[in-house]
C-alpha cells in the first residue's frame, strides 16, 4: 500500500483530533432518525395503552407530575418526527415545566407488524376518541395539544368533542374540511399502491410533497434525503394505507366563526413552501379572532424540521400569552444554549464504534 502524502495525513489529523495510531475504525454504522431513542432520566418511555380499537403506543417524555403536552403526528411518520423539535435547545428550557405524551396512530409506530386483515381501522373521529383512553391511562385531566397534518385534524376534533379537556392547541398544517376530489384521487391511488406494491416511487414522491412542498431538495438536501430513506425503509406500507384511507375519508369539522367553533386558544402554523397553506387560511377563517393566531413561516415547508428556532419561540410566547408558563429569562435561555454548545464540543472519547448520524441537528440535542 502506498504511503499517505502530507496533505492526507494532516486532514486525517484534523478530523480525528489525534494521530492515526490512537484511533481504530472497527465499525461504521449508519444510524437513521428512526433508531434514535430518548435516554436517561429526561428521556422517553414507550407505553402501550389499550383502547376500543386495540392497543396504541404512547411515548412519554418528562415528569408525569407536570402539566401535559400531547402530540399527534402526520401521515407517514410517528412520534420520532417531534424528537428533534422537542429536544431543540430553546424547547428544552421550556419543557422543564411540562411532560410530553406522544400519541401514535394504530400501527404507525416503528417496527409495528402489519395489522390483521380483518382489522377495521378507526375513523378520524374514532382516532380522536382514543385520546380519552390515553388521558384515563395516565390520569391526565387536561392537556395542551400539538399536532401536525392529520394529527392536527385529530386534535381539533377532540377539542370540539371534549373542550374542557384541552387547554390550548398548536396546529401545524391543519385542514378543517373534507378532502377534495384531487386529494381524494391521489390518496386513493397511494393507498392502493401501498397495499399491493409497497412503497413505490410515486407514493414516496407524494409523501415528500405532502411534508415538504416543492423544491425540498434545493432548500435542504440532507434533510430531504433523510426522510426519503425513512419512508423507504421504516414505514409499514399496509398500516400506512389504512391511516391514509381514514384521513381521506374525514368529515368536515363543521365549525364557523359565527357558529360553533373551537373554544380553546389556537396557534395555527404553516410554512410558506407548504402545500397546506390554503387549508390553514380556511381554518383561520373558521376560528374566532380573539382565540386564534395564524402564522406563516418563510422559507420552509416542514416547519418543525426546517425552522425549529422560530417555532419554539412562537410556541413559548403563545403559552406565555395564555398564562401557562412564566416568561423565560434571557439568562436562562443563554445558559441552556451554552450547555448545549458545551455538550457538542466535549472531547471525543475513543470508541471501537463510530456512529454516523444522518440528522441535521447534533446528537447533543437529538435523542
Amino acid at each position: 500500500m502506498s504511503s499517505m502524502n502530507a496533505e492526507e495525513t494532516a486532514l486525517l489529523g484534523v478530523l480525528s483530533g489525534d494521530s492515526m495510531d490512537d484511533i481504530e475504525l472497527k465499525n461504521i454504522q449508519l444510524q437513521f432518525p428512526s433508531s434514535q431513542r430518548f435516554n436517561g432520566d429526561g428521556g422517553c418511555t414507550e407505553v402501550r395503552v389499550r383502547t376500543d380499537h386495540g392497543d396504541i403506543m404512547v411515548a412519554v417524555q418528562g415528569d408525569r407530575a407536570k402539566p401535559a403536552i400531547l402530540t399527534y403526528h402526520d401521515l407517514g411518520v410517528n412520534y420520532f418526527c417531534f424528537q428533534p423539535f422537542f429536544n431543540f435547545v430553546d424547547m428544552r428550557a421550556l419543557l422543564e415545566n411540562f411532560c410530553v405524551y406522544h400519541v401514535n396512530a394504530p400501527g404507525q409506530e416503528e417496527g409495528a407488524p402489519s395489522l390483521p386483515e380483518d382489522y377495521i381501522y378507526p375513523t378520524m373521529d374514532e382516532l380522536a376518541n382514543q385520546i380519552n383512553y390515553v388521558l384515563v391511562h395516565f390520569g391526565i385531566k387536561s392537556f395542551i395539544g400539538f399536532g401536525v397534518g392529520a394529527g392536527a385534524n385529530i386534535l381539533a376534533r377532540f377539542s370540539l368533542a371534549q373542550p374542557k379537556k384541552v387547554d390550548a392547541l398548536a396546529l401545524v398544517n391543519c385542514t378543517s374540511n373534507q378532502a377534495g376530489w384531487i386529494e381524494w384521487a391521489y390518496q386513493k391511488m397511494n393507498s392502493r399502491s401501498l397495499r399491493t406494491r409497497g412503497m413505490t416511487q410515486a407514493v414516496l414522491d407524494y409523501l415528500m410533497w405532502h411534508h415538504f412542498g416543492r423544491y425540498s431538495e434545493e432548500r435542504n438536501r440532507d434533510l430531504s434525503q433523510m426522510y426519503r430513506n425513512y419512508f423507504s425503509r421504516n414505514v409499514n406500507p399496509t398500516n400506512l394505507s389504512l391511516f391514509i384511507d381514514a384521513y381521506v375519508q374525514r368529515t368536515d369539522l363543521g365549525i364557523g366563526r359565527d357558529t360553533d367553533t373551537i373554544k380553546v386558544p389556537v396557534l395555527n402554523i404553516t410554512g410558506a413552501m407548504s402545500p397546506h397553506v390554503d387549508d390553514t387560511v380556511t381554518l383561520n377563517g373558521r376560528l374566532h379572532p380573539s382565540k386564534s393566531t395564524w402564522m406563516k413561516i418563510s422559507d420552509c415547508g416542514m416547519v418543525l424540521e426546517e425552522q425549529p428556532g422560530k417555532i419554539s419561540e412562537a410556541f413559548r410566547l403563545f403559552l406565555q400569552g395564555e398564562g401557562y408558563v412564566a416568561p423565560l429569562s434571557p439568562t436562562k435561555i443563554v445558559a441552556f444554549r451554552r450547555l448545549s454548545d458545551a455538550e457538542r464540543r466535549r472531547p471525543c472519547r475513543h470508541s471501537p464504534v463510530i456512529r454516523i448520524t444522518e440528522n441535521p441537528i447534533s446528537e447533543a440535542v437529538v435523542c
